[in-house]
Order: C-alpha cells, then sequence, then structure tokens
C-alpha cells in the first residue's frame, strides 16, 4: 500500500513515497549509504537488509510497490519483494534493471509494480511482474503518480489520482513544498483512499524524499506519516561524473491531462490534518 509521485524537471527530478503498512509490521530503518557492485546508494531498509526505494549515484532511483489488483500469491517459500531493490539498486539504466531482474528467482516473488527514474536518459521505466510474465512499459518524462492500496486498489487509485490531479492546478505545483503538502494530505476525507491513508488496523507509516539534480542527490526520510508534521531526516550523495551528461528537457504537459483537471483551484482546505 503505497503511494509515489514523481516530479519531471529539466536537470533532474524530485520523488516523492508514502509507505503503508499494517500497524503491526516492523518500523523501518532511516536511510543510509550502502555499496553495491561497487556503486554507492541511498536508502531506508528493513530488518532483513531488504527496502522499498533507493537511489544511486548516477541519480537513478527504484521504488517498488505491491500489485494487490493481482490475486495471485506464491504459494512456497516466497522471496522478500523487499530484495528486489536491494539487488538493483545500483542499475544506471533500464537494460541494466532487465539484466538484474533475470538473476532474481522472481517466480518466488509476489506480485510487484517497480518503478525506475533514469535521469541520463530522460527515462522512465516501470516493471509490472504478476506471477506469469513481466512486462516492461516506458512512460513519458512528466509528472505523474502511482498508487496501491490491498484495501480496495481501483478506487484508492481513483480518489487519490482525483486529488493528485487537482494539486496539479496549484501554481505551488512542483516544489518539494507543494510535493510534502500532497503526501500529507487527507482529501476527500482521512480513510484507507486519502493520499495519508489512515485504518484502524494500517496506516502510512514512513515518507521518503528524492531530490536529484545534475550535482547532488538528496534523501529525506521520516518514519512517522507527514500529517503529524514530522522532522525528516537528511542524507547526501554526490553524483556521478556520469550525470553531467544529462541535457534531457522536460517533455511538455500531456493535453489529456490538462483536460481531466477541474477548473478550481486546489485550496489549502483541500489539505486538510486530522486532529487526533
Amino acid at each position: 500500500m503505497c503511494t509515489v509521485t514523481f516530479i519531471a524537471r529539466k536537470r533532474g527530478y524530485a520523488l516523492g513515497m508514502n509507505r503503508d503498512e499494517k500497524l503491526t509490521r516492523e518500523k523501518g530503518q532511516p536511510p543510509e549509504v550502502r555499496s553495491q557492485n561497487g556503486v554507492k546508494v541511498l536508502c531506508p531498509s528493513e530488518s532483513n537488509g531488504g527496502t522499498w526505494i533507493a537511489v544511486n549515484e548516477f541519480g537513478a532511483s527504484l521504488s517498488l510497490i505491491n500489485w494487490y489488483s493481482v490475486t495471485n500469491r506464491v504459494e512456497h517459500a516466497p522471496v522478500s519483494r523487499g530484495e528486489v531493490i536491494k539487488t538493483l539498486s545500483a542499475c544506471d539504466s533500464p537494460d541494466a534493471v532487465n539484466s538484474g531482474l533475470t538473476t532474481l528467482p522472481v517466480a518466488r516473488v509476489n506480485p510487484f509494480r517497480l518503478i525506475g527514474v533514469f535521469p541520463a536518459f530522460g527515462s522512465i521505466a516501470e516493471w509490472r511482474w504478476d506471477l506469469e510474465q513481466l512486462i516492461r512499459k516506458t512512460h513519458p518524462w512528466k509528472t505523474q503518480q502511482w498508487i496501491s492500496s490491498g484495501f480496495d486498489e481501483p478506487t484508492a487509485q481513483r480518489m487519490r489520482g482525483e486529488t493528485f490531479r487537482r494539486a496539479l492546478r496549484q501554481s505551488s505545483s512542483g516544489s518539494l513544498g507543494w510535493l510534502r503538502r500532497l503526501h500529507g494530505s487527507h482529501g476527500p476525507n482521512v480513510g484507507p483512499f486519502s493520499t495519508c491513508m489512515h485504518r484502524s488496523d494500517a496506516a502510512t507509516v514512513s515518507y521518503t524524499e528524492v531530490s536529484v539534480t545534475s550535482h547532488l542527490t538528496v534523501m529525506r526520510h521520516c518514519t512517522r506519516s507527514l500529517c503529524q508534521r514530522p522532522k525528516l531526516s537528511q542524507s547526501h550523495l554526490s553524483a556521478s561524473k556520469r550525470t553531467s551528461e544529462w541535457s534531457r528537457p522536460v517533455a511538455p504537459r500531456d493535453p489529456l491531462t490538462e483536460s481531466l483537471l477541474p477548473d478550481k483551484p486546489l485550496a489549502h482546505a483541500d489539505f486538510p490534518h486530522p486532529k487526533f
């Protein structure tokens, strides 16, 4: 259960991810720098070393969300989905991820959607695994969002998607402040379908933010939901020399997306915070 928001920029990008989990699940560990295949990687982690999001010294990031719309599950000896990004976190291109996936026992991994952002190529790729086939999909370099929910995925995607499209009409759209307000928002009301999710048995348990330029990568993180207004920790990675080659412009906004947006701008009141 997660929401991932990507903000396209001319030479880099920003990305925010809410991690939604059962309240009984063990808390994740804060981000730290690791070495994976000789590449510096920055990521939070679970106690077993797996992770749900990572960014490396090339500015490439990977985020994984569970694919609940696919109901099939591995019956025997499943491999944690947290191993996927842990293994692939050093990859700097979609082709490198393709190669890395061949080394994983994906047949024993439950359904997932893996989102990869590769600024040196101006490329966004998504890998979808449904226990039968692994499909790679290419997305345009533009601001967009991915949503998963173990409660009611189609409804969550529709309702959070509406909040996202309305938010795009704000004058602050694309800023880090805007991204945090979106990921701490409870529109249309506090519950299983709000971006900052709250249920009796599960909730948004952490927020991770990645900001990448051609010179520096920053990961910010908190182990609570943003609606509680926590202080975000901050970690840095120096950019690889290869990032100096970035030159891809941001694609213009998609006319179809524009036509789906409401006429009324999103007001601050549409980002309410609960009173616990």
